[in-house]
């Protein structure tokens, strides 16, 4: 083999090592990216079931005390907001107090006049 080939040869294989060395790299970064995303969704979901469980704890309360928290009450890292629409129909909202103004979970309740 003269002196040349093994030159060029030298330089094929540092050439695969370089696209080798980035498919790598590429890779690393696309496992990263995914397992910063699912830690991400993961911590939402917990936020969701938090503000499920305050928005349920929040439709089982009685008209009066519905209507003693009409307005927008922080509780914890939750803004509830109890407005009513209707002389009979509560809309109760769930937003976190990070992100005001995006409503994460709304419901209306209906509650009969007392008798």
């Amino acid at each position: 083999m003269p002196r040349r080939e093994h030159g060029i040869a030298l330089l094929e294989v540092l050439a695969a090592l370089v696209i080798l060395s980035i498919a790598g790299l590429s890779l690393v970064e696309l496992v990263s990216q995914g397992t910063a995303t699912a830690a991400t969704a993961r911590a939402r979901e917990l936020e969701q079931m938090d503000e499920d469980r305050l928005l349920t704890a929040t439709t089982l309360l009685t008209r009066s005390d519905l209507d003693l928290r009409i307005g927008n009450r922080p509780v914890g890292p939750y803004v509830v907001t109890v407005a009513r629409p209707e002389s009979t129909l509560y809309r109760i909202a769930i937003e976190r107090a990070t992100a005001p103004g995006v409503e994460d979970l709304v419901t209306v309740v209906f509650r009969g006049m007392a008798q």
